[in-house]
């Protein structure tokens, strides 16, 4: 059996030897990004199977001395010519130096190598190239053939060591294994590149040299460990060049068998024995898939908001005649068949130039010139008609300028074909043509009209400029508002003067403003009110002027009717008009009729003046012996 076993370590030795340079020419013919990075694995699978190797033979060496020594002392029966020394065993002290010193040096240069090379690779990836399409069917079909070698062989090497109990075959059968889940991943990656997803490679590779660096960090924390760890006489420890993390991505099951045996721990009793749990083992594949197919599943319709168009691309390439899907429910083919990029191209997006937004000093209702506003502000270069004389003579400073100033540009992406596919960086690209329009504008315009009355105008030239550069690129969007704000001079030792300045200025500006409102508002109220008070004597004017001809015009029209009726009857007008003055004059008075004429009355007259009636209303008396009377 040991012989079969050391037999099994040079197997997989080679094995892995010439797996792994032979996958490297084939992953570096086609230029496989995930290729690459899987052979890195595979060669440090080969240096841990041979380290492990040498250790296995050593074991092997000095059991057979201890067979040896202990066959001599049978046959020879006295001990004591055979008493246990340091010379009496060189097999195992040449395995003892070993595990002291090789080991924990060849540890140190694994974890040396692993973590160079998943720093090197997490750079080289980024300029990565794409596989070649034409040789992806020979890459796929050699390392589908890897997978199958190496996974056979890893599956026995790893029940060996299971059930001899061979501990220096797990680290050389977990390289096997988990090599074999790499060929898989190259072959996936190099099918998934011959149908037009080449990106999967690059993901793929990203994971993998992710994967290598946590694989660093457990070998350094094993040789920290290592160096606290009790040594107990007679127990082995554990190997140090081990990684446990590789066996259990080349071994899953023993998860679930170390779940099993900490759940049997922790509650008592022997939870792997129900059939409940026999049954979760038993379908734990079957269920697994269930959730990867509803997964799937899940995947095969997407629901896209009122604000938002999609792009349906089918193998990383877009699909004609349902490229644009607007809102709504669609239906797809699964993830990564079929996916949907989603963008907001019915709400309107802003991009600030010349500044970068803070949001703690967004929150100031305050903006002074002496104080920033933003994170970063960038000083603009503004044309200035003034020259300004410095200290040496004949020389004159340069007629410009500089300019602190917050440029809102709102846009609305029109053309989502275009903005997606056209450009790399569709955004990116927006905010340099409105960068540049925007210098090439304040560049050639007056700095105190940019500070002053200009910014409508210059917001608006703006506009016009940066939606022509758009349009001469072709980015399939619409400028919808440029603005200028937070206008001032940049924040220095002289910003203070200048800001005095320039607010005297403006306070001067508002005060006139001030008084031109001021006083059109005392013309609004006064005007209005006169003009009535005109139209309302004009009005008075007018009545009492009818009025008095309407009386002169009665009163001439009586006289003449009054001598019509004096011609007609002259002593019947006389009588009338004495009883008409009798009437009004004895109508007041209070009058006795005295009827009979044959009796003696005596008759008593009370001339005392009467108070009048309307002096009697509201008279409060006063309550019985009351010492006084109120009215109201």
């Amino acid at each position: 059996m040991e012989q079969n076993v050391r037999r099994t370590g040079v197997i997989n030795w080679v094995t892995l030897l010439l797996v792994t340079a032979t996958a490297a020419g084939l992953a570096r013919m086609a230029d496989s990004a995930t290729g690459i990075t899987g052979v890195v694995f595979l060669g440090l699978g080969v240096l841990v199977a041979l380290v492990s190797y040498a250790q296995m033979r050593l074991e092997e060496r000095e059991r057979l001395e201890q067979l040896e020594f202990d066959e001599l002392k049978k046959a020879k029966g006295d001990s004591s010519l055979f008493a246990e020394s340091v010379d009496t065993f060189p097999a195992r002290r040449s395995r003892e130096q070993y595990e002291k010193y090789v080991l924990p040096g060849f540890t140190v240069l694994l974890f040396l190598a692993q973590g160079g090379a998943a720093w090197w690779f997490w750079r080289w990836l980024d300029g990565a190239s794409a596989p070649r399409v034409e040789r992806t069917m020979l890459t796929m079909a050699l390392f589908a053939i890897f997978f199958l070698v190496l996974f056979l062989l890893g599956k026995y090497s790893a029940n060996l060591a299971r059930l001899d109990r061979q501990h220096l075959l797990r680290p050389g059968a977990g390289y096997l294994l988990l090599g074999a889940v790499i060929c898989l991943l190259v072959a996936v990656a190099e099918g998934s590149a011959f149908v037009g997803f080449p990106r999967l490679d690059l993901y793929l590779a990203r994971a993998l040299t992710i994967l290598l660096a946590m694989t660093a960090v457990e070998t350094l924390a094993g040789l920290v460990l290592e160096i606290y760890r009790p040594r107990v006489k007679g127990r082995a420890g554990r190997l140090l060049y081990e990684s446990r993390l590789i066996g259990l991505l080349g071994q899953p099951g023993g998860l679930v068998t170390t779940a099993a045996q900490a759940l049997d721990y922790q509650l008592g009793f022997k939870v792997s024995e129900t059939w409940f749990y026999k049954f979760l083992e038993r379908a734990l594949a079957w269920i697994i898939l269930l959730q990867l197919a509803v997964l799937s599943l899940s995947t095969t319709f997407v629901i896209i908001e009122p604000s938002e168009q999609g792009l349906l691309e089918r193998f990383g390439r877009r699909v004609e005649g349902r490229a644009v899907l607007e809102a709504g429910l669609h239906f797809k083919w699964p993830w990564p068949i079929d996916q949907v990029r989603i963008f907001e191209t019915r709400q309107v997006h802003t991009i600030t130039l010349g500044v970068v937004p803070d949001p703690d000093l967004d929150k100031e209702m305050t903006v002074l010139w002496t104080r920033p506003h933003y994170a970063e502000e960038y000083n603009m270069l503004v044309a200035s008609s003034q020259t300004v004389s410095v200290e040496r003579a004949g020389d004159k400073a340069v007629p410009a300028s500089l300019l602190a100033v917050s440029i809102p540009v709102q846009y609305q992406v029109t053309n989502l074909v275009a903005w997606a596919y056209e450009h790399a960086d569709a955004a990116t690209l927006l905010e340099q043509l409105a960068s540049r329009e925007v210098v090439r504008y304040l560049v050639n315009t007056e700095f105190e009209e940019v500070m002053s009355t200009g910014r409508l105008r210059a917001a608006e030239t703006l506009q016009l400029r940066i939606q022509a550069s758009v349009d001469a690129e072709g980015l399939g969007a619409q400028i919808v508002f440029v603005g200028l704000q937070g206008v001032h001079p940049p924040i220095g030792n002289r910003t203070a003067a200048v800001a005095a300045a320039f607010e005297e200025v403006v306070a001067t500006i508002q005060h006139k403003e001030t008084n031109i409102l001021s006083a059109q508002a005392y013309a609004a109220g006064k005007l209005p009110l006169a003009i009535a008070e005109a139209t309302n004597l004009l009005s008075e004017a007018r009545s009492d002027r009818a009025l008095k001809v309407a009386t002169a015009s009665a009163e001439a029209g009586s006289f003449l009717n009054r001598a019509k009726a004096w011609e007609a009857s002259p002593s019947v007008y006389g009588q009338k008009n004495y009883l008409d003055t009798l009437v009004r004059a004895i109508g007041p008075a209070r009058k006795y009729v005295l009827t009979a004429t044959n009796t003696h009355e005596v008759v008593v007259l009370n001339l005392e003046e009467e108070i009048r009636a309307d002096l009697l209303r509201d008279v409060v008396l006063p309550p019985s012996g009351g010492a006084g009377t109120g009215a109201r």
